[in-house]
């Protein structure tokens, strides 16, 4: 995750760019930290979504093999 100084400037950034347009410099640091924090919200997202285990209502498990198979390299299940 990034810090809050990272998230603050990527604010600042963005209300820069809307009010008065951004220099190359700041273009430049601005994408540099968005790849970044995309990067982190991929990695927690498949995290989440590795995790998950699909049951119906009747208790029968109906995750993905795709899923599962992830689930078992990682040892999250047997």
């Amino acid at each position: 995750m990034l810090n809050d100084e990272k998230l603050k400037r990527i604010s600042e950034l963005a209300n820069k760019k809307k009010s008065e347009g951004l220099t190359e410099d700041e273009a430049i640091e601005q994408q540099a930290l968005r790849e970044e924090y995309l990067k982190n919200f991929r990695r927690a997202f498949s995290k989440n979504v590795e995790g998950i285990k699909v049951v119906d209502s009747e208790g029968n498990d109906l995750t993905s093999e795709k899923v599962k198979d992830i689930q078992r390299k990682n040892g999250l299940r047997s």
